[in-house]
């Protein structure tokens, strides 16, 4: 009995224990496959990261090898379509500005087998203009966009029909960033649908962020460029620029017999006082206004631009340095285009500027070269062209000229000159002569003027006209004009001593000299060295000098009368005196010129002029002295006239120290 009811225990036991059994089972086996399924997940995770890691570092490895931004992007849409099973990707480039504009770009990646050349002939004609288009979205709210076949607005996404025809279903964007900029879109076309999805959408602003330094990269190098190749001032391409497109062309004559270029070469007239006087931040404006109106002056001829490296333009406007400026005209027939070219600049730059509150009046001088003179190298033909700008400025600035041969040989013989005149002082190839100045009522010597003379030992006798005006250019005058001041003074000296005569010596003062601001003090130190009166001696400065500043030259005359020394105003009659001007200055002489005397007696109106010299220097209660005197005819006349003083061959030419000496000596006796 207790055995057949402990059998159903025993079964009941059994069950519970199997019932167990299976329960533990089970949670084994689900655990089992949680595990599993967590296991799964994370290789599929990290598989999805490998991917994505791959993608970014085939990103990086194109933006490092690529050759240029369009190599870039195009390795870049292979790796994103590869990645993502994507048949057809495309590059927008967007250009920054008030109104962004897209440039729909020949750059593809295309796995379409052909299909798609309808969609990429359309894509590529799109301008994407007004918010129209999938790129126009992106770059609006910079971040990546979808569109789908039947789900969006046509009207706004004008491709999908074309879309549904060649059998895509999705159309996908990212924007290429720098910081906030977008500075691209790259777009792709799917046959599948796509919704947006978080991990796609991080991993492509990751890209679009490599990418962006693709080009973040290519700006720093075109900026680098550009500043290798340009003016900061005023953005004009420098001499480099310059150089290299004046080569191109020069390579382009010598392939095209008929082919001729232009080089100009501008450079401002007396900018020196603009900076000097207004300051340097003044000079900037007036280089730049001048940028300024040199390259809308020559667009307005349809000549010449800006001259972007790459840009496919053949003119070029430069800024060489300071206030040299250089144009390339492209393309001429023959020397008057570059000369109607020039005359425009002429009368464009001759208007006033207005710089602050002060009105500036700035000319130009300019020198033309011409290619048919069969240059062979660059270097040449600029200097051709500054060569012809120099003697504009030589012939009274405000013009142009045309180089022809005769000014290089002029260059040499200057450069020549140059170089010997450093030499000739310390080699004593200087000396002076002196000429008598003879009252013609007596035709006793008065007085005598200074004249600068070398005699090189090889050139021979060289004029003042032509070294005078190189040793001020290269700084020399100073030095010399000391030395003569000194020399003539001393040599007055022992001439007063010996003769027991009152007599002067009239020195010449360049215009160099007249505002170096050492005029003073070098002649207060000549007159103490020397002991000779102030009254002694005469400085001659010529009508367009002292004009060309009389408020400077009046401070410089009344510390000079301070030292009793006396003033000619030479060559008068030659230039421009306001006569409120001269009636100011503390002059004591008029020196009526040379051209005015010469044949005088033949010449009515050169004896008018005279007679009118006269009689405004007894207005003013001066002296006059008369230069050039030659024949016994035209000294009758001055003496008539009433000039107190003469000087010219009819009495003395330039006599060495001995000749005065003797002359003195004669006249005594």
């Amino acid at each position: 009995m207790a055995d057949a009811a402990a059998a159903p225990d025993a079964d009941i036991a059994q069950q519970a224990e199997i019932a167990r059994l299976q329960r533990r089972l089970r949670r084994e086996v689900a655990a089992r496959q949680e595990a599993e399924a967590i296991a799964e997940r994370g290789l599929r995770d990290l598989f999805q990261r490998q991917q994505e890691i791959a993608l970014l570092e085939s990103i990086a490895v194109a933006a490092n090898e690529a050759s240029n931004v369009e190599d870039a992007m195009r390795r870049a849409l292979a790796a994103v379509c590869r990645y993502a099973g994507w048949p057809l990707g495309h590059l927008v480039l967007v250009r920054a500005g008030e109104e962004p504009a897209f440039d729909s770009t020949t750059v593809w990646h295309d796995d379409s087998g052909g299909s798609a050349a309808a969609l990429r002939t359309m894509t590529e004609a799109m301008s994407f203009a007004g918010g129209v288009g999938l790129p126009a979205m992106v770059h609006a709210t910079a971040a990546p966009a979808w569109a789908n076949v039947g789900a969006a607005d046509t009207g706004l996404f004008p491709r999908l029909p074309l879309m549904t025809e060649l059998g895509m279903s999705s159309l996908f964007a990212f924007p290429v960033v720098i910081g906030d900029e977008v500075v691209a879109v790259l777009e792709f076309f799917s046959r599948e649908v796509h919704t947006p999805d978080e991990s796609l959408q991080r991993l492509m602003g990751q890209v679009g962020t490599q990418l962006g330094r693709v080009i973040e990269r290519r700006r720093a190098q075109e900026r680098l460029v550009h500043d290798a190749l340009h003016d900061p001032l005023t953005a004009l391409g420098n001499r480099k620029l310059f150089l290299d497109r004046l080569d191109h062309f020069l390579l382009r004559s010598q392939r095209i017999p008929d082919y001729q270029f232009a080089v100009l070469f501008v450079d401002l007239d007396r900018f020196k006082a603009i900076n000097d006087g207004l300051g340097h931040q003044a000079g900037d404006q007036v280089i730049v206004a001048t940028a300024n109106r040199l390259t809308a002056c020559l667009r307005q001829t349809d000549l010449v631009s800006r001259g972007d490296v790459g840009g496919g333009q053949d003119y070029v406007v430069s800024r060489l340095g300071g206030d040299e400026f250089t144009i390339l005209l492209d393309n001429i027939k023959g020397a008057a285009t570059p000369i109607r070219v020039a005359e425009r600049l002429l009368q464009t730059l001759a208007t006033p500027l207005l710089v602050g509150q002060q009105q500036v009046y700035v000319t130009a001088s300019i020198g033309i070269a011409l290619s048919t003179s069969g240059y062979s190298d660059v270097q040449d033909m600029l200097r051709d062209a500054d060569i012809a700008m120099y003697h504009a400025k030589q012939n009274g600035r405000a013009r142009w000229m045309l180089f022809d041969q005769t000014m290089q040989e002029g260059a040499l013989r200057r450069l020549t000159l140059e170089a010997e005149l450093r030499l000739a002082m310390s080699g004593q190839q200087l000396f002076l002569q002196y000429q008598p100045i003879v009252s013609p009522r007596d035709g006793l010597i008065r007085g005598f003027e200074a004249l600068l003379r070398w005699r090189h030992p090889v050139l021979g006798m060289i004029s003042p006209v032509e070294f005078i005006p190189v040793a001020e250019e290269v700084g020399l005058i100073g030095d010399i004009g000391g030395w003569v001041l000194g020399e003539a003074c001393r040599q007055l000296r022992l001439w007063q001593a010996d003769s027991g005569l009152p007599l002067s010596m009239s020195v010449n003062v360049s215009a160099v000299q007249l505002n170096d601001g050492k005029l003073v003090d070098l002649v207060t130190r000549v007159l103490a060295d020397t002991g000779i009166e102030g009254s002694s001696l005469k400085l001659e400065l010529t009508e367009s000098a002292v004009m060309a500043d009389p408020e400077h030259a009046l401070a410089i005359f009344r510390q000079l009368k301070t030292l009793g020394v006396r003033l000619s105003l030479d060559d008068f009659g030659t230039g421009y005196s306001s006569l409120s001007h001269l009636r100011r200055l503390p002059i004591d002489t008029l020196k009526i010129d040379r051209s005015f005397v010469s044949s005088m007696d033949a010449h009515g109106d050169k004896r008018q002029i005279a007679e009118v010299v006269v009689m405004l220097a007894r207005a003013l209660g001066l002296d006059v002295v008369a230069e050039g005197v030659e024949t016994k005819a035209e000294l009758d006349i001055l003496r008539e006239m009433g000039s107190d003083f003469v000087q010219g061959y009819f009495y003395f030419r330039p006599l060495d120290r001995e000749a005065v000496t003797e002359a003195l000596a004669a006249q005594a006796s």
